[in-house]
């Protein structure tokens, strides 16, 4: 199995980018967040349930899932987010752990927003938590055009407290800083990694 890197923090955090800079240094990369739109996709089997679950009106006229009219539903409802993950991360989990095992690179590394949520962690060798000023944070995100002030405060309510991530991590990336900074502590954490382990486990 190679070395795994579980890669999270909360919306805004600079987990994204992250995970790519980790690319750049050779792990082979898991975007969790891809992988629900490829399991949930028009005829699979949560596609399915979501549609049972919330009703054909989140479906858009080409049966896609209507993912903003979706968000609106489950993030101003705690029970509907809760039961959306029941639907979605055994189907995520099951298709990273596959990646996982194909993949050709000694190291992999998944970013996940609830990694820690789904107990995910656990399988990793290492957690990295990457964290941001939430003022910084909240900056970015209105200046990206995705989402409302208000949209961005219920998905942050929805994702935890980040302090208690912290407390399980083995790297904390600060990322309130510029993309260099950002990129000069990701090394420093590649280079920490075990030789062999990067290795694929040869010395």
């Amino acid at each position: 199995m190679p070395y795994i890197i579980g890669v999270t923090g909360n919306l805004g955090s600079g987990k994204s980018l992250v995970l790519g800079m980790l690319g750049e240094l050779g792990a082979y990369t898991i975007d969790a967040d891809a992988l629900v739109r490829e399991v949930s996709r028009p005829g699979s089997a949560a596609w399915q349930e979501i549609k049972v679950a919330f009703g054909p009106e989140i479906l858009t006229e080409e049966e896609e899932i209507n993912r903003p009219q979706l968000a609106k539903k489950v993030f101003s409802d705690p029970e509907a987010l809760r039961h959306l993950e029941e639907i979605l991360h055994p189907a995520v989990e099951k298709k990273t752990w596959e990646l996982v095992e194909q993949a050709q690179e000694p190291v992999v590394a998944i970013e996940a927003v609830k990694l820690v949520e789904a107990g995910m962690h656990k399988k990793c060798n290492a957690l990295w938590v990457v964290v941001c000023d939430p003022e910084v944070a909240r900056k970015r995100l209105l200046a990206s055009g995705r989402w409302s002030a208000e949209e961005i405060e219920a998905r942050w309510k929805a994702q935890g407290s980040v302090e208690e991530k912290k407390v399980l991590a083995d790297v904390v990336i600060d990322n309130t800083g510029t993309e260099a900074e950002t990129r000069g502590q990701v090394k420093e954490a590649w280079a920490n990694i075990p030789r062999a382990q990067k290795q694929g486990g040869r010395d």
